[in-house]
């Protein structure tokens, strides 16, 4: 343990441009920055439980760093340093964190929650474009020595005209229809609450299953939660369009692979782009053996300047909970949590 009469805060995973190095280190004005030694979950609940963290009030925490931790859930939680009020969760989705469980601990959590939207949606509209065009098939013959493959590439289709459904009308699916309009495309969403006037900007607001029954194009951009994992399954399958063309760039979790496989093979669903997965880094076989399935691997903030303003975002939310006791950016589910 520390002597140090600073407090402590805890990098879990890497920052990796300098810019927001630099903020980082900048830090150490204010707090003790400490990183673990342990590399896996045993390993960092031992280290916790051996005082070596203790005195740590804040936590930079990465995606990735869930191989060192392992979810955030009732386990970790109580193993934590008594110390720790503030976990800043370097991305927009933080399912990797059991926020109720933190709450009844006491530990507030931030995200990053706007900083993501422009790269993430573009992800989107990559996908989007690709499986409505169909130009994965001729991506892949090319790639083959085959120019245009051994006979010529089915037909795709314009996005003008076509009328997208959004599920999930967040700061990445505002984005979306905002850009998608310059392509001519209509705009419907569901979301939990429907949004001010300004917010939608002519977009329609319709029931969930009316999204599905009439969306030319459905668009995942809602956050996985217990209430909308698998929230498209078998039965909202059934409900589409025939030729619906689904993209996801949420959380693969909020969608049954296994579903989605069935009905791309009986043609409910035409083509498919993907950037998440179920159980990612697998993906389901009937997905990488469909030539019809546009496939990202998890690439939708993989971007210089949008990475380096997550972590620099995320970083303002150490340095807030240093100086304020507070977070710049709380989940939602704690937007009334009083210190």
């Amino acid at each position: 343990m520390s002597s140090s009469s600073k407090p402590r805060i805890l990098l879990l995973g890497e920052i990796e441009h300098e810019d927001a190095e630099k903020d980082w280190r900048s830090l150490s004005n204010l707090a003790e920055l400490v990183t673990p030694k342990a590399t896996s979950r045993a390993d960092f609940i031992k280290e916790c439980e051996s005082g070596e963290l203790d005195g740590i009030v804040a936590t930079f925490r990465t995606f990735s760093s869930v191989t060192i931790t392992g979810r955030v859930d009732t386990e970790l939680i109580q193993a934590l340093p008594k110390s720790l009020k503030y976990i800043c969760h370097n991305g927009a989705g933080y399912d990797q964190i059991d926020v109720p469980d933190c709450t009844a601990h006491g530990i507030h959590v931030s995200n990053v929650p706007t900083a993501v939207d422009d790269a993430t949606a573009d992800t989107g509209i990559f996908l989007l474009i690709g499986a409505l065009r169909g130009f994965n098939v001729p991506l892949l013959n090319l790639r083959k020595g085959e120019f245009r493959g051994k006979s010529a590439p089915a037909l795709g289709h314009d996005p003008e005209g076509k009328l997208l459904g959004i599920l999930g009308m967040g700061g990445i699916g505002r984005n979306m229809a905002k850009k998608l309009r310059a392509f001519g495309m209509e705009v419907q969403y569901y979301n939990r609450k429907k949004l001010s006037v300004d917010l939608e900007a002519g977009a329609k607001y319709v029931e969930f299953e009316e999204l599905l029954k009439t969306s030319d194009v459905i668009s995942l951009n809602l956050p996985l939660s217990p209430k909308t994992r698998h929230i498209i399954s078998t039965p909202q399958f059934k409900l589409m369009k025939p030729g619906v063309i689904i993209i996801n760039t949420a959380r693969g979790a909020v969608m049954d692979e296994a579903a989605l496989v069935s009905a791309l093979d009986n043609g409910t669903v035409a083509s498919v782009g993907l950037d998440v997965y179920e159980n990612e880094p697998e993906i389901h076989p009937g997905l990488m053996s469909n030539d019809k399935v546009m496939l990202l691997p998890h690439m939708g903030t993989a971007t210089v300047e949008t990475q380096t303003a997550m972590e620099k975002w995320n970083i303002s939310n150490v340095r807030m909970a240093l100086e304020e006791g507070r977070l710049r950016s709380p989940v939602p589910e704690q937007s009334d949590m009083q210190d």
